[in-house]
């Protein structure tokens, strides 16, 4: 069976081999839109993955509790106080299935873990003692394809006439680049020769994979997945990426893991997705990553402008103004941040600021929060977590690390910054007990302040009767000149004095007429990249 069919017949065939459920769905919440407004209903019953705070781990990189120099789980479980004392309360862990590759993402069996890693058990161990810190775990789900060392896949070289053969992509000829020979015909395979994309009109297909994801969230405990590559699930002729029959297939795959575990959480990664693309997968997962935003973070922080951040928010406003999306900075796939930023802490503090004030979920990725460096290839971008400074370990392991750690070990690294109150992880830790404790900076609403400053972004978060006002210097430069303005009637007349929860500085009480306010200065002096964020009273 081809994949590459007419729209009407691959809607015909996804719906007609997809088994039907009866389920209840969560409630939708309805977003009342304002001009310049992320607003939506405060929610009723707190969503776990809408308040958290997550840490993305590439096992094999964070902490070796063997010397064998490869990450294991029981590192990681030796670390979940460190990701405790940060604030981190969810984890998404790279891919942890057996692979023939370092970094995993083609999976040859979906059942068990890298031995690499530990057993069975030790991840079962790691996910109770996260449990038991309140902290979830989601795991990479590679769904869009398997290695070419599956069994499955095997199978269907060594005999055409086996069932697995379907369970692929062929063609008696090549139809483009991505199409590769083999002595049983041509196999599609959208990322590389090694990785088969799964054909997924094929009902024994998603009935294997809701098998297996059943087994992981039931019977070994996870919260949830991130969904590798979502956006390629199912193509349409020329059409490679978010075709029509990938979101009906993901609407019976949201409808499978909510019967199957409701309070499980799925994100999925939509490569180059802004909030307009976001919105086209609501009611399919329940998250998916705002690139977009997170390009804009980089841009504002590396270049000291507003205009990149302000300019996403506007398209995240218009498109998706619920605010219902997962963020990041960089993540596995881009070079590291400290490195866009030219090792220039100050910058990586505001990209942190921006991250950890902003609607959606966060994600950090392993080592951000100290400043680890890394430009591809992959392998540099994916380093030792940098835990002390000691020389070719960094803390890693005590044998031989399976890649040298980063450049910068000597300052940049979780022992030496844990002491310096002024570090770029104090900064973290910092902003994310604030994030933790307000709601408003976890679900509320956003309103962009104008500031006639390109140096200076603000903005008012609220939900219910809080409301936090964020102010960011993204410059060098000290800044004495800039002007905060609300156009749009917000806030009760009075006079707000204020409450400081991070930066320094005597704040100025806000005076609201009119429920707006023009010209106002809460302190006199920003600092070079300084964040002030305070609660209005």
């Amino acid at each position: 069976m081809r994949r590459f069919l007419s729209l009407s017949l691959f809607v015909h065939l996804i719906v007609a081999c997809t088994p039907s459920r009866t389920t209840t769905l969560p409630t939708p919440i309805t977003p009342t839109v304002l001009p310049t407004l992320i607003a939506h209903q405060p929610l009723s019953e707190r969503i776990w993955w809408r308040d958290a705070v997550f840490y993305e781990i590439f096992v094999r990189s964070f902490s070796d509790s063997n010397s064998d120099g490869i990450g294991d789980f029981n590192g990681i479980t030796q670390k979940l106080d460190y990701l405790k004392s940060l604030g981190i309360t969810a984890i998404w862990l790279m891919p942890i299935h057996p692979s023939p590759s370092y970094h995993g993402y083609d999976v040859v069996n979906y059942y068990t873990v890298n031995p690499q890693y530990g057993s069975m058990d030790d991840f079962k161990h790691l996910v109770d003692e996260a449990h038991a810190r309140n902290i979830h775990i989601i795991i990479d789900l590679v769904l869009n394809h398997t290695s070419i060392q599956h069994p499955w896949f095997a199978d269907a070289l060594s005999n055409p006439k086996t069932k697995y053969r379907d369970w692929y992509v062929w063609a008696p000829s090549s139809s483009g680049n991505k199409w590769y020979q083999s002595a049983v015909g041509f196999y599609y395979a959208y990322f590389w020769e090694g990785m088969p994309d799964l054909n997924y009109l094929n009902p024994e297909v998603t009935s294997q994979m809701e098998k297996m994801s059943s087994f992981w969230l039931t019977s070994v405990g996870v919260d949830g997945f991130r969904i590798d590559a979502a956006k390629h699930l199912i193509e349409e002729g020329k059409i490679l990426e978010n075709s029509a029959s990938t979101h009906t297939w993901l609407k019976n795959y949201y409808a499978f893991y909510k019967t199957t575990k409701p309070e499980a959480y799925v994100v999925g990664e939509v490569g180059g997705a802004g909030g307009r693309i976001a919105e086209t997968y609501s009611g399919q997962m329940d998250q998916i990553f705002n690139f977009e935003l997170a390009g804009a973070i980089v841009s504002s922080a590396a270049g000291g402008a507003n205009s990149s951040i302000t300019s996403a928010y506007k398209f995240a406003l218009k498109e998706k103004p619920d605010g219902n999306y997962a963020t990041f900075i960089t993540n596995h796939d881009q070079n590291r941040v400290m490195s866009q930023m030219s090792t220039n802490v100050g910058k990586a503090k505001v990209a942190a600021s921006l991250l950890l004030t902003a609607p959606g979920t966060p994600y950090i990725y392993y080592g951000e929060e100290v400043g680890l460096l890394g430009k591809k290839p992959d392998e540099n971008i994916r380093l030792p977590m940098q835990w002390t400074s000691e020389l070719g370990t960094a803390g890693f392991t005590n044998g031989i690390p399976w890649q040298l750690p980063g450049k910068n070990l000597a300052d940049m690294n979780v022992e030496t910054e844990d002491k310096d109150p002024d570090s770029l992880l104090t900064h973290y830790r910092t902003l994310i007990g604030i994030r933790n404790r307000y709601h408003a900076l976890q679900t509320g609403s956003l309103t962009l302040l104008e500031t006639e400053n390109p140096a200076v972004f603000a903005s008012l978060r609220y939900e219910n009767q809080e409301t936090i006002l964020v102010l960011i210097n993204l410059g060098a430069k000290p800044v004495f000149d800039y002007k905060l303005s609300l156009s749009t009637p917000l806030l009760t007349d009075g006079i707000y004095p204020g409450e400081l929860l991070f930066g320094n500085g005597s704040l100025t009480p806000l005076k609201v007429n009119g429920e707006t306010f023009m010209d106002y200065r809460p302190i006199s002096e920003l600092s070079p990249y300084s964040t002030t964020i305070f609660l209005i009273k």
